[in-house]
């Protein structure tokens, strides 16, 4: 078994005790994203879309540095502090995947790190 640790700048370092993402063989297991810029270390101004934008353009440059793409992703997890964004959430991913789409799960919380209104994880298979 192989672990490789995936690090990119163009998404943002991990704020806490672990790693963007952790290849194992040809699994890519890519940690929660939240929408904070990479640039400005800071969560994204905007609306609710900004924020669901923002998550997958994290994942996305992630997979990338792993050599994959999120065409690769095989599960996907997101967490919403208000689960009426659910169809929001929807409609921006289809911008992000395509067919045959992963699975998912949509989980309501009741709070993420640093006010998120949206998180998301994947893992993918490359």
């Amino acid at each position: 078994m192989s672990r490789t640790i995936i690090s990119t700048d163009k998404a943002p370092a991990a704020i806490g005790t672990y790693s963007q993402a952790v290849k194992v063989d040809r699994t890519v297991y890519i940690s929660g994203q939240i929408p904070l810029d990479p640039m400005t270390k800071e969560m994204v101004a905007g609306d609710m879309e900004a924020q669901v934008r923002r998550v997958f353009e994290n994942l996305k440059v992630v997979a990338e540095a792993a050599d994959g793409t999120l065409a690769d992703a095989v599960r996907v997890t997101i967490y919403l502090t208000d689960l009426s964004n659910f169809g929001l959430v929807n409609q921006v991913m289809a911008e992000y995947f395509t067919q045959p789409y992963p699975a998912r799960a949509a989980v309501g919380v009741a709070s993420l790190p640093r006010g998120a209104g949206v998180e998301a994880d994947c893992i993918l298979y490359v």
